[in-house]
């Protein structure tokens, strides 16, 4: 499976119980790179995605039923039980800390970053997207 998340820089994926940002721009990339593939994503994620022309599958338990080319978006899961089914991770970066409840528990420093790339979304001015395979 391959894995999209948005991160601040101390791996905080959620905070105050929510996510850390909408940006329009953000979501717009995620559907180039997904490129008309299946995107998994919970029912949380689904209003970042309404309106917008994709393969989406909602579904609370998408971790568990991903094949191994689908996409997840991830934001308010726990990864850790799923790490070995992960092949790549796409995680976008916003340059900055905040307060957080949920963190990524896996370490994707020990994995080999293919790809860099940074934009301005709406929300942030910069946006880091890197890539990661095992």
């Amino acid at each position: 499976m391959i894995v999209i998340l948005c991160l601040d820089d101390k791996k905080g994926m959620m905070f105050n119980n929510r996510r850390q940002s909408k940006d329009k721009f953000v979501i717009q990339d995620i559907l180039k790179l997904v490129d008309g593939k299946k995107l998994l994503i919970s029912s949380y994620s689904e209003s970042l995605f309404q309106g917008l022309e994709s393969k989406l599958i909602i579904d609370d338990n998408f971790l568990n039923n991903a094949a191994e080319e689908d996409y997840c978006f991830v934001e308010n899961n726990n990864l850790k039980d799923f790490s070995e089914k992960i092949e790549k991770i796409i995680v976008y970066k916003w340059n900055r800390i905040y307060p957080s409840d949920l963190k990524l528990e896996i370490t994707i420093q020990d994995w080999n970053l293919i790809g860099r790339f940074e934009f301005v979304g709406n929300s942030h001015d910069k946006i880091t997207r890197e890539v990661y395979v095992k």
